[in-house]
């Protein structure tokens, strides 16, 4: 069972481009479509919390998936599948300090772009059928959309999912139906466990800031900054940057070029955007020699996503029971009713005005929908047609 989760992983780990919000979109693909190992409620349910925690969004719902699975070691190999392959290419690109991205065939990223809008809006769609299935909880995805829009940012997401809560508790309490205590819904971690996990977080969150006041070594340095950088964005992507550049870039540890560099070769790759951690630590170290370079980006890519995941295996139990609770279920279903509200602002920005800039962009992301929707091709198998159109593309105009 955990080989079949971390295969699973693996081959999205190989071809799930386009950040977070494609990221739900591919799970949802390959664990609610094909494999059922979840089905919309609950997988739903996953989105919501880690959308509420913070750290790597789409890494913490692969994370849960995974621990829902096969327990604790699922959860490990669910994260190692899905990151390796990113990971291993961004040391390499640290220990040879090629600029890996001038290589990209003309075309291929805007083919893959295209690709993720058509990704987020299948599974939008699908999530939308189960999730917004009457009128009042079709109101309330719009009005997430948007405060979601309007607001912008991570605000304007948690404030949408808070007032989904809110609504929720008052609006669908007569109607809510408490989720069955089912055996894909089973936390394997004891609370008493998941307390102790959560004490974890916050002794490394204010204790490595008091260690790296002493001990001003390498390593503790990038032990702090980017457990600290993981443990303090919500949504994950793109939204950390700004905290590693002040971790790496402010104190010297990487070079500003350095830094611009790895981020422009983190999004040609597929996986998570937090992977570029490996090439800032591997770069931090590529002084000291390849060996204790690997070791920096290894201990840079750990610190990075190990906040997430403390938090999800601490709030998961919690949440496998108040999802059974039927006043707790009014207010998950006025959540899920606002994840899709918030998941359709992220499909209008930014993944379709940043992939969409002209008809053939169009048309790619339709065949890819179609493909989807009608052929009911897998998601990973779209990709490299999605690519293979845009170098085309490029070729002919």
């Amino acid at each position: 069972m955990i080989s079949d989760v971390f295969f699973a992983f693996l081959r999205l780990g190989f071809t799930a481009f386009g950040g977070p919000v494609a990221h739900i979109g591919y799970f949802r693909d390959e664990f609610v479509e094909r494999r059922k190992w979840l089905n919309d409620e609950a997988y739903a349910d996953v989105v919501a919390l880690c959308q509420f925690l913070p750290g790597p969004a789409s890494s913490q719902v692969g994370l849960a998936i995974g621990m829902l699975k096969a327990g604790p070691w699922g959860a490990l190999a669910a994260w190692t599948g899905f990151t390796l392959p990113s990971a291993i290419l961004m040391t390499a690109a640290a220990l040879s300090l090629v600029q890996l991205g001038e290589a990209i065939p003309p075309g291929l990223l805007e083919g893959l772009k295209a690709v993720v809008v058509a990704v987020v809006a299948h599974a939008l769609i699908g999530m939308a059928r189960s999730l917004t299935p009457d009128i009042p909880r079709l109101v309330l995805a719009v009005f997430a959309l948007a405060v979601t829009l309007y607001v912008g940012g991570v605000t304007g997401q948690l404030i949408a999912i808070g007032a989904g809560i809110a609504i929720g508790l008052v609006a669908f309490r007569s109607s809510a139906v408490a989720a069955e205590q089912s055996a894909d819904f089973v936390a394997p971690i004891p609370k008493p466990v998941s307390l102790i996990l959560l004490v974890a977080f916050a002794v490394l969150l204010f204790g490595l800031p008091f260690l790296a006041s002493h001990d001003h070594s390498l390593a503790i340095q990038i032990a702090d900054g980017f457990y600290r950088s993981g443990a303090l964005v919500f949504g994950g992507g793109h939204v950390v940057l700004p905290l590693l550049q002040a971790e790496t870039v402010v104190p010297g540890l990487v070079g500003a070029t350095e830094f611009t560099a790895g981020y422009g070769l983190a999004q040609a790759v597929p996986g998570p955007l937090f992977t570029f951690s490996a090439f800032l630590g591997g770069t931090a170290g590529i002084d000291q020699g390849a060996v204790a370079a690997s070791f920096y980006a290894l201990l840079a890519l750990v610190m990075v996503f190990l906040p997430g995941a403390l938090l999800v295996a601490a709030a998961l139990p919690y949440w496998a029971s108040l999802r059974a609770n039927q006043t707790a279920r009014a207010g998950l279903n006025g959540v899920n009713a606002a994840v899709v509200g918030v998941l359709a602002a992220a499909l209008y920005t930014p993944v379709t005005t940043t992939a969409i800039n002209d008809w053939t962009d169009i048309a790619i992301a339709a065949l890819a929908f179609v493909a989807l929707a009608i052929v009911r091709m897998p998601a990973w198998s779209v990709v490299p047609i999605g690519a293979a159109l845009g170098m085309a593309v490029a070729a002919i105009f």
